[in-house]
C-alpha cells in the first residue's frame, strides 16, 4: 500500500541545460539537500554543472523511481549524491530498506556512468529545545544502519553527514529538522569535499 504525506512536493533545477563544457553533478535528496545546493554550486562552479531533485517522495514509493527517470536519462550525470530517509514515517525501517535497495539498483542500472554517493540522513532536534535529540532521531540512526548496509553491499561511497552535525544543535534552524545559514554551509562543505574526493578516485 502506497502511503503519501498531506502535502508530497518536488522541486527539479537544472543548471547549464544547455551547457556541454563540464561534467554534470545531481543531488537527490529533500529539503535540506535543497538548503545545501546553493553553497555546493557555489563551491563547485567551473568544476560541475549542478542539478538537484529534491522531494518528499519516498523510495518506498513507485513515484520515486518516475521523478529519477526524469533527470537520469535526459543528462549524463558523472555524479549522483544521493539521499533520501526523513520523508515516509508511515513505512516501516524493512520497507524503507527495500525501497532504498531498489533505488540504488534503479540508478546503477539506468545510469551506470554516473560515480553514485550515499548521504546519511540527519539528525532530528526538538523545536522547542534544540539542545535535546527528537525520538525521531532514533528512527533516523536505524534507516542510516540499514543504509549503509545497502551501500556498502553495492561498494558505494558514503558521505557521513549525520555524524557532521549530531553534535552541533547551533547549526540547527528553529524547527530542529532544517538547518540555518551556518549549517547549510558546514553540510555544503562536507558534500564538496566527498565529491571532490571520490571524483579523484574514479580518474
Amino acid at each position: 500500500m502506497i502511503k503519501r504525506e498531506q502535502i508530497e512536493w518536488r522541486d527539479i533545477w537544472v543548471t547549464g541545460a544547455n551547457a556541454e563544457s563540464l561534467p554534470r553533478l545531481l543531488l537527490v535528496g529533500d529539503s535540506i539537500t535543497r538548503g545545501y545546493f546553493d553553497p555546493v554550486e557555489k563551491q563547485l562552479t567551473g568544476q560541475f554543472l549542478c542539478a538537484r531533485l529534491t522531494t518528499s517522495t519516498c523510495v518506498c514509493d513507485p513515484v520515486f523511481a518516475r521523478e529519477l527517470a526524469l533527470l537520469i536519462d535526459d543528462y549524463r550525470f558523472a555524479v549522483i549524491h544521493f539521499n533520501n530517509g526523513l520523508h515516509g514515517w508511515d513505512y516501516a525501517e524493512t520497507a524503507y530498506a527495500q525501497g532504498l535497495g531498489q533505488a540504488f539498483d534503479f540508478i546503477m542500472e539506468r545510469s551506470p556512468h554516473s560515480r553514485l554517493i550515499w548521504a546519511s540522513s540527519t539528525p532530528v532536534r526538538q523545536g522547542n529545545d534544540l539542545q535535546a535529540l527528537d525520538p525521531k532521531t532514533d528512527r533516523v540512526r536505524e534507516r542510516n544502519r540499514l543504509a549503509h548496509a545497502l551501500a556498502s553491499h553495492r561498494k558505494l561511497p558514503i558521505n557521513d553527514l549525520f555524524g557532521c552535525v549530531i553534535d552541533r544543535p547551533e547549526y540547527f534552524a528553529g524547527d530542529g529538522v532544517h538547518f540555518n545559514p551556518t549549517g547549510q554551509m558546514i553540510l555544503g562543505n562536507q558534500v564538496v569535499q566527498t565529491i571532490q574526493a571520490e571524483s579523484k578516485r574514479a580518474d
